[in-house]
């Protein structure tokens, strides 16, 4: 984890610039029948010269053996300890999407689903239900009433929702309560209920709005179900303005990674789906800001979907992005993953995930192309990805020495 006290004494603004390029779900898995990793399979003649020529290494997002979340994932490269800041997906979602929340609020991260005759979830994600569809079944449910709660739902992405739930009393509702999704398939959704006596109200409520919506959305050939994670309040948590003496800036299009940067104190500028959309809005920004946060989502929900040729396409489609960014000549660039989404496992893993820093500093190892076998060649190893951002840092010359 980076040394907060210590990276602020020593952290200076400078003129510097850093582009943080976070590849969603980059590292994978070897696949049988091909025979390589989807990294291996990728022709991606830009990323392996960087590979060449910068430092290169692994990151371990959280601990061996321990497969992140997006959100802890995310948080580690920015250089947070990921338990002792544990923030929900339901108020980064909520956040990201620009939803009211207060100090008594609770979110939660929903996702549409599909649910068989006997109620168990066949598909988390109705097929990657399309916006406009979440638009018009997110318009239905905002109409539902729970006794004892102000409820606010707004739609997301395909599939995915945000519900914030208030209190109407004067009281505080808690997150001490379990998900209703229980991220699998071939069994019922879960009943939310309270792990605290505090959080018997909320639970209540939260499942009162399950069982509505799961009465309005019964027949609906698109989604007939709604699943419920990451329950969270707002937590306090310190600025990376403060800690970095950074002007920081986040270019993402999926409101979990806005909420998150916003939470950290980066400014959020409105970008376009497509990484075309976000680069340019990266020139638009240019003078404006020294970091600036990419985040790249397609290499995960190819992933997710256990989809290997399109994965490989995804970073296909990145690789040929990159003179993009390296024509605005950043101080460092900085090519990174929050976590594994292999194909294979269709899911997030804990496998150590492939990084480059490139710099007027970089120090290149033994690393020909930009894969997770040549990573472990690279000048770095293997190292915890709560260090990456010092590293950033330093490469950008935004460290003083330390003592005398």
């Amino acid at each position: 984890m980076a040394n907060f006290e210590l990276i602020s004494s020593i952290a200076r603004q400078t003129s510097s610039k850093i582009v943080f390029l976070v590849v969603d779900g980059l590292g994978g898995l070897r696949h049988d029948e091909i025979g390589m990793t989807e990294l291996e399979a990728a022709s991606t003649p830009n990323l392996d010269r960087l590979a060449r020529t910068g430092t290169t290494g692994l990151t371990i997002p959280v601990e061996h053996g321990v497969t992140p979340g997006s959100g802890p994932g995310h948080l580690a490269l920015f250089g947070y300890d990921p338990f002792e800041h544990q923030i929900g997906r339901g108020i980064l979602e909520a956040l990201g999407l620009e939803m009211p929340v207060g100090a008594n609020s609770i979110a939660g991260r929903g996702n549409y689903c599909l649910l068989d005759h006997d109620g168990k979830i066949i598909d988390r994600r109705a097929g990657r239900l399309s916006t406009e569809q979440n638009l018009k079944l997110t318009e239905i449910l905002s109409k539902i009433e729970v006794d004892g709660a102000k409820i606010t739902i707004k739609a997301g992405k395909e599939h995915r929702v945000a519900i914030v739930f208030d209190p109407i009393e004067d009281s505080k509702f808690s997150d001490k309560i379990n998900d209703s999704d229980p991220q699998k398939t071939n069994v019922p959704p879960n009943k939310v209920k309270a792990a605290t006596k505090n959080a018997a109200q909320t639970a209540s409520v939260i499942q009162g709005f399950l069982e509505k919506a799961g009465e309005v959305l019964k027949g609906s050939p698109e989604a007939n179900g709604i699943i419920l994670r990451g329950f969270s309040s707002k937590p306090k948590i310190p600025q990376m303005k403060k800690i970095y003496k950074l002007n920081p800036v986040c270019i993402a299009s999926y409101p979990m990674y806005r909420g998150l940067s916003q939470m950290l104190g980066m400014k959020i500028i409105p970008t376009g789906d497509t990484i075309n959309d976000q680069l340019v809005t990266l020139k638009d920004n240019w003078d404006n800001h020294d970091f600036f946060f990419v985040h790249y989502k397609p290499t995960d929900a190819a992933g997710e979907d256990g989809n290997f040729t399109e994965k490989v396409s995804a970073l296909e489609n990145l690789d040929k992005e990159i003179p993009t960014i390296l024509g605005l000549d950043p101080d460092v660039l900085v090519i990174a993953g929050d976590h594994s989404t292999p194909s294979v496992l269709a899911g997030h893993s804990w496998h150590p995930v492939p990084f480059v820093i490139r710099s007027s500093t970089s120090e290149s190892g033994q690393t020909e192309k930009f894969t997770e076998r040549e990573a472990r060649k690279g000048a770095l190893g293997t190292i915890q990805a709560t260090d990456l951002m010092a590293l950033a840092l330093a490469h950008s010359g935004k460290l003083d020495k330390f003592g005398a």
